[in-house]
């Protein structure tokens, strides 16, 4: 009997497995923070380098991943994009100092800048805009098994084995998804590609890893704070010369008046603050839980992977609810109540219930999730397809930096609490300040949605199309 796959799962399955390989490994690797510390004999806070490197590597070839499978076809670059990731991985199990580490997540991050843009893209190549909702909803449903899986088996491994383990779980996840796209994903490509902007791939690159590197080394870690600040001068100085570049290139890399466009516009810079107080939370709550409150790995990974469960939930209904109240109402006021879910960390103890935090984390895990979507959707409602190649570039690069930028916020507001305390060590209250200033970003991005009309994506939840149950 041969085993088949409806044609209209394929590009979702293949595309999900990348999903679910990068997801869990940003969740297991968040759990697994204070151990991996103590095996590199750093400060559990200079680990934010780890995650940044990873993002900043993500910002830097993002904006080149569309033009690449253009020129080169989406199942070669999907494909060589999984290599990568793999490699990085197994150079991520071999580090035994903080800049090998950093290094190898750099590496990591180069894979994740093909992987999963250039499924996104094929996606959206291939919907229609009233389905639109329905398919991005779905299509993170399997990638989501990440984050529940990602937290308990960190925490598992990290707890009676060794962290370098949980690197190596990519590995047969790799080899599954180049099996399938070498079997079913089609080496889509354009007949007509315009050349590279080197010029714009050189400024842009060298400009954001300056800018977060120069940003994540502030302070007491790895760089002195004089050149911390140089970097962090120099990015912002080589992105200005990028505005330059922009206005008079014929082909720019990222294309910024995409930016007139106002749900594009919405979805990008509203989503951006938005992003930046979520961005916190993978890097600051298995800290708090480990290091403030004690508890193992396992545990604390039990406990957050329920921030995916309720994620899973949302995804079922939330076309439903864009439907019934619109996407600009969605997105002023979960950005609110999402701020809220997380400022309730602040509230936390170590002898507060599990069962109790287990609700907020759900909770706080549907909301993000319509956020997501929503932001997800809207930012594509009114792009052409001619255009839905850099629109799908420009979009993922706002949202890794805003996850970089998170985790380095997050970092500053946890040493600024500390620093005001006069705390020498990092203690539990230090925590509670910090998250009480993320939430505060959080809830703010909801005064940039204000400006979206009130009929803003209404042809993406077109009753009848979306399928919301479905």
């Amino acid at each position: 009997m041969q085993f088949r796959i409806a044609p209209g799962m394929l590009t979702p399955l293949i595309i999900a497995t990348a999903l679910f390989m990068e997801n869990m490994d940003a969740t297991v690797i968040s759990t697994s923070l204070p151990a991996i510390a103590r095996d590199l004999a750093v400060d559990p806070i200079s680990l934010k380098l780890a995650l940044t490197s990873y993002l900043v590597s993500l910002a830097v070839f993002i904006p080149i991943s569309g033009w690449m499978a253009d020129r080169f076809g989406a199942r070669r670059v999907f494909r060589s994009a999984i290599a990568v990731f793999m490699l990085g991985s197994l150079l991520c199990a071999a580090s035994s100092t903080l800049h090998g580490f950093v290094l190898a997540r750099f590496v990591q991050g180069i894979g994740g800048a093909m992987m999963v843009p250039v499924g996104r893209l094929v996606i959206l190549r291939t919907t229609s805009k009233a389905e639109l909702v329905t398919a991005l909803s779905y299509l993170t449903v399997p990638a989501l098994l990440g984050p529940v899986i990602g937290p308990p088996l960190g925490g598992f491994i990290s707890t009676y084995f060794h962290w370098r383990w949980i690197f190596l779980i990519n590995l047969p996840i790799g080899v599954l998804g180049l099996i399938l796209a070498g079997r079913y994903v089609a080496n889509l490509k354009e007949d007509e590609v315009p050349p590279l902007d080197a010029w714009g791939f050189a400024l842009t690159g060298a400009g954001l890893s300056l800018l977060m590197l120069g940003l994540a080394s502030e302070g007491k870690h790895m760089l002195p704070v004089a050149a911390s600040a140089g970097l962090t001068a120099l990015g912002g100085a080589l992105l200005l010369a990028y505005l330059r570049h922009y206005r008079r290139g014929e082909h720019p890399l990222l294309d910024l008046s995409l930016l007139r466009i106002p749900t594009f516009n919405a979805g990008v810079v509203g989503g951006f603050m938005f992003r930046v107080g979520i961005g916190t939370i993978p890097f600051l709550l298995p800290l708090m839980l480990q290091l403030g409150f004690g508890f193992t790995p396992f545990e604390s990974g039990l406990l957050t992977c329920s921030t995916a469960l309720g994620a899973i939930f949302m995804k079922t209904i939330v076309a439903r609810v864009l439907r019934v109240f619109g996407f600009r109402r969605i997105l002023m006021v979960n950005s609110v109540l999402a701020g809220l879910s997380v400022g309730v960390f602040a509230l936390f103890r170590a002898d507060t219930p599990h069962l109790l935090m287990l609700a907020v984390f759900l909770l706080g895990g549907c909301l993000r999730s319509l956020q997501f979507t929503s932001l997800n959707a809207i930012t594509f409602a009114d792009i052409s397809q001619p255009r839905m190649s850099h629109a799908t570039s420009l979009s993922s690069v706002a949202q890794q930096l805003a996850a970089g930028f998170g985790v380095t916020v997050g970092a500053f507001a946890l040493q600024g609490a500390s620093w005001l305390q006069g705390h020498h060590e990092i203690a539990a209250s230090d925590f509670a300040w910090a998250f009480v200033f993320m939430a505060s970003l959080t809830a703010l991005s909801c005064l940039l949605f204000r400006r979206l009309p009130a009929d803003a994506g209404a042809q993406l939840a077109a009753p009848g199309e979306t399928g919301g149950g479905r």
